[in-house]
């Protein structure tokens, strides 16, 4: 049976992704929205040879932005595309050179009053995990 969305629902989403769209490093990088939920959100940026670092491989501070900006993204699926947010402390893990596009898939770990840690996966196209990271935002 397939899951329906109720017009709200279909209201707030649409409403979050045109948000998503106005930020300029979104444009910039080419990151585009696989999907969200309640929580969660799933990113794919394309790799760029403008955006490698000194090993020629997807740089790793464009990386923690993409999860950066997808946990962020996670967190606006709860509190709705308009509220003011910003990172507090975020830490990554790099596992392999990302080669390829790379997919950030975010989850809120807890919707707390004022602060909100996430778990940010990152992957290549072969599905391999090329980093793991966390963000803590701090709703305003």
């Amino acid at each position: 049976m397939a899951h329906r969305v109720s017009p709200e629902d279909q209201e707030r989403q649409s409403a979050l992704l045109a948000r998503i769209q106005r930020i300029p490093i979104v444009a910039t990088l080419g990151l585009e929205i696989v999907r969200f939920s309640d929580g969660t959100c799933v990113s794919r940026t394309p790799r760029s040879l403008k955006y490698d670092g000194v090993f020629e491989s997807f740089h790793g501070g464009l990386l923690m932005t993409i999860a950066d900006s997808t946990a962020c993204f996670a967190i606006l699926t709860r509190t709705g595309p308009d509220t003011r947010l910003t990172t507090t402390d975020m830490n990554i893990r790099f596992l392999a050179a990302c080669l390829t596009d790379v997919t950030a898939e975010a989850k809120v770990i807890k919707f707390g009053r004022t602060l909100c840690p996430v778990a940010v996966d990152l992957f290549d196209e072969t599905g391999q995990q090329v980093a793991v990271a966390q963000v803590t935002y701090m709703l305003l």
